[in-house]
């Protein structure tokens, strides 16, 4: 198990559904591993979408799952459950979570873990897990995104879609996406992409049908959904692939189902907080082989545009719904951590 478990922690948790100021620190008792997990002494803990649609009421934790917010961190582990093995006591993770993120520790599935990258911080680390399992997932495996395809990212300058486009560039692929300011769009240009739209200024639909001589691209990873939906499939190449993430502007959608009829497209989305452990555990191990060893060459790394210590949770909430950043919101959690 390990020695001197701690008997309580500090940790920040949801009041009531609201606004970001529904936050607030408290302390709880330490949770404890059990079968299959590890307890880590957290570092460092990404902020992302679903911490604050969880804030506002609107996607509960899975059945099981810590209440607190909070889907990736970084740390050391520092108790073993029964069953583990390839993990020891000091051993530096990241890992992807259920949730209980935002505390001092954290339980995790030991097939969830992945080893801290070499070269990496703790903050960059924590920085890592819930964008690269979601691109992997969606773009690669939901996606099929090959070598010399075409993808398309919304969101491009998001934690998501910084780490899209650097992934897709690494695999051999064209990148187009869409953000919201030429300085996002520059951002998005120096991380790989090959042409950033601003959907303030630009029609992307009308950008990428003359980038593309007409022919459209072979992937979008949408994440926001509404009337985006049949303007990307306007634009999708014979055979593509939509995927979807997310509904920033709303699930419900009106389609014009003959294009993709005709032109062979699959429409298809996921969600990955509810997958069962041994799904994620697969998703861990694919990216252990492949993307582990470009995070640990150099080729790929996070974008943080700005760390909070974890009291002050709440205004790392304000800023990620200005959507003012570009790339990942950290809170600092372990002593000594920047």
């Amino acid at each position: 198990m390990g020695l001197a478990l701690p008997d309580s922690m500090n940790c920040v948790e949801i009041a009531e559904p609201g606004g970001p100021e529904v936050l607030r620190p408290v302390r709880r008792p330490a949770p404890v591993p059990g079968r299959d997990e590890i307890l880590v002494e957290v570092a460092a803990a990404g902020v992302n979408r679903p911490d604050m649609f969880q804030r506002q009421g609107r996607y509960d934790p899975p059945p099981g799952a810590s209440d607190l917010p909070g889907l990736e961190i970084a740390g050391r582990v520092i108790a073993i459950g029964e069953g583990v093995t390839g993990w020891g006591l000091g051993d530096e993770v990241c890992a992807l979570v259920a949730g209980g993120g935002y505390a001092e520790y954290c339980v995790v599935p030991a097939v969830q873990a992945l080893p801290k990258p070499k070269g990496f911080s703790m903050v960059e680390a924590a920085a890592v897990p819930e964008t690269f399992f979601t691109v992997w997932t969606n773009v690669f495996e939901r996606g099929a995104l090959k070598p010399g395809e075409t993808l398309l990212v919304h969101g491009g300058s998001s934690g998501i879609g910084t780490t899209a486009i650097q992934l897709a560039k690494a695999f051999g692929a064209t990148v187009f996406t869409t953000a919201g300011s030429a300085d996002k769009c520059r951002a998005c240009e120096r991380l790989g992409a090959d042409r950033a739209i601003d959907y303030r200024t630009e029609d992307f639909a009308a950008v990428i049908r003359e980038a593309t001589g007409g022919r459209g691209v072979d992937v979008v990873l949408d994440m926001v959904g509404g009337d985006y939906i049949a303007r990307d499939i306007d634009i999708m190449a014979t055979d593509g692939r939509h995927v979807s993430i997310a509904f920033l502007q709303g699930p419900k959608v009106s389609l014009n189902m003959a294009p993709v009829m005709a032109r062979r497209l699959t429409l298809t989305g996921s969600t990955l907080r509810a997958r069962p452990v041994a799904e994620k555990g697969r998703i861990a191990a694919a990216l252990r082989e492949t993307v582990w060893p470009l995070l640990e060459a150099g080729r790929i790394k996070p974008v943080i545009h700005r760390t909070f210590p974890l009291a002050e949770a709440v205004e790392a909430h304000r800023l990620m719904e200005s959507s003012a950043h570009i790339g990942k919101i950290v809170l600092t959690v372990g002593p000594g951590v920047p």
